[in-house]
């Protein structure tokens, strides 16, 4: 059992290093950089990267997402986490510097770890291959991949959050619903790409969901566990920080919209757009929420022996009772993390080496003024059968509207230089403006030159809109 670091160190006033860290690279030295992940969070990371004074060449692991591709060079090699040792000899012969983890699914199959080795897991093989891996642990990942892990990790840290049971048996989980007054929030235990969590409006629905997620399986080996939990009210925010195992540095807060359609209305998706910052978050709740939430979270940690490097993404409910965690993310959030480094000034590369190196303490970020909205646009269909390869039109009229980003997310490029659907959430368009107002009216501008017949868009992104 390692020892629990104090709050004063989990909150970042005595941070320690590694006594085994590498030497960092000098400002003028060319980084060489692995990014994994292939969506609008990856191509938004991938441009905020390239703007650095520090990027020697990106790598990408994925290039169908005609974004990264314009910025990164390909792998040579497949890449398969069940072949770690040649991931690792890859690394090391294309001297990667930093890895910067995208997605949930590579972190709960513990990347971190293949590519690190050493103190943080123990990869195996040519562990340390990457100095610097932004991204925590597999035991780590375990506080998005496991919610019933997130909830003991809360129980034992005393955070506030809803009252929840887990069950792994269907016919227990039935019961359990039927004999409460309320319907309550059903989830599925483990990792479901931001579609797990079914919020119903009546008793029926809750019995509905349950049958959905451990009886049909619609989320896969995710719902072999279900988390059945209260449902809270109020308003919910999204409260993302770095930490590199001593200092919790917060981030400027979000507002995410998850549901379908305007008014906050139809099924959970993986969010409709976002807001940077939000209005429901002061600086009084930000630091009740690194308090009573981010601190008591790294030590309960730490006193398992896990060490955290990367983001934590806390989802909050503003309760009349105060802040309750719905759930954490080991990752940036989509599309919180567009809207955020739409704002976020200074060098990426810099930061993020500071956050794997134990000096985040060191770190000064800067945010631009004002605020940013990121809409996104999905195809038609989503969230269950989204239309793929529908030609998208507009987006050069689009990108060159003033204050204004096109992020792709699910597209594809055909032979012919077109660009297809190829997911469900396709674009994102992120604007920045003065206020939130401002950003808005550019994100909408834009949004309308954007050709895609059927396409899905919420006209509220940025609002005061609860969800």
């Amino acid at each position: 059992m390692a020892q629990t670091p104090s709050d004063s160190e989990s909150s970042g006033q005595h941070p320690t290093n590694r006594p085994d860290s590498p030497t960092e690279p000098t400002s003028t030295e060319p980084v060489n950089i692995l990014l994994v992940g292939g969506g609008g969070r990856e191509h938004a990371l991938a441009l905020k990267l390239s703007a650095s004074p520090r990027m020697g060449t990106l790598f990408a692991t994925d290039m169908a997402n005609p974004g990264i591709a314009a910025l990164a060079q390909p792998m040579d090699i497949p890449f398969d986490l069940k072949d770690p040792f040649r991931l690792q000899r890859w690394c090391i012969t294309n001297r990667i510097t930093l890895a910067v983890i995208g997605p949930e699914e590579p972190l709960a199959a513990g990347l971190a770890d293949i590519l690190t080795g050493g103190e943080r897991g123990g990869g195996g093989g040519l562990g340390g291959a990457v100095p610097y891996v932004f991204g925590p642990s597999k035991q780590a990942a375990q506080l998005e991949g496991d919610k019933a892990f997130a909830k003991d990790i809360m129980r034992a840290a005393k955070v506030p959050t809803a009252d929840a049971r887990t069950f792994g048996d269907y016919e227990a989980a039935r019961k359990y619903l039927e004999s409460r007054t309320e319907p309550h929030v059903v989830k599925a235990a483990g990792l479901a790409k931001g579609k797990g969590v079914i919020v119903p409006a009546t008793q029926g629905e809750a019995l509905a969901a349950l049958d959905r997620i451990m009886v049909k399986r619609e989320f896969g080996a995710a719902g072999a566990k279900v988390v059945i939990e209260e449902k809270l009210k109020g308003r919910e925010v999204s409260v993302l920080a770095l930490c590199d195992g001593r200092t919790i540095y917060v981030l400027e807060p979000c507002q995410d919209h998850k549901r379908l359609q305007n008014g906050a209305r139809g099924p959970n998706t993986g969010g409709m757009g976002a807001l940077c910052p939000t209005n429901a978050l002061d600086d009084k709740l930000l630091d009740t929420i690194q308090r009573d939430v981010l601190v008591p979270t790294i030590d309960a940690l730490k006193r398992e022996g896990i060490d955290y490097t990367g983001v934590i993404y806390a989802g909050i409910m503003l309760t009349p009772g105060g802040p309750k965690v719905l759930e954490f993310n080991c990752r940036f959030g989509d599309p919180e993390c567009q809207a955020l480094l739409a704002r976020w000034e200074g060098d990426l590369i810099s930061e993020l080496i500071a956050c794997c190196d134990r000096k985040l303490d060191q770190a000064e970020l800067r945010w631009r003024p004002g605020a940013s909205v990121c809409v996104v646009v999905a195809a038609p269909g989503y969230p269950d059968a989204p239309i793929k390869n529908l030609t998208i039109e507009g987006l050069d009229e689009a990108g060159a509207c003033e204050g204004v980003t096109i992020i792709h997310a699910g597209t594809a490029r055909t032979s012919d230089r077109k660009t297809v659907t190829n997911g469900g959430r396709v674009l994102n368009v992120v604007a920045t403006g003065d206020d939130a107002e401002h950003a808005r009216k550019r994100a909408y501008a834009a949004v309308s030159k954007i050709r895609l017949p059927g396409m899905i868009v919420r006209t509220d992104i940025g609002t005061d809109v609860i969800g």
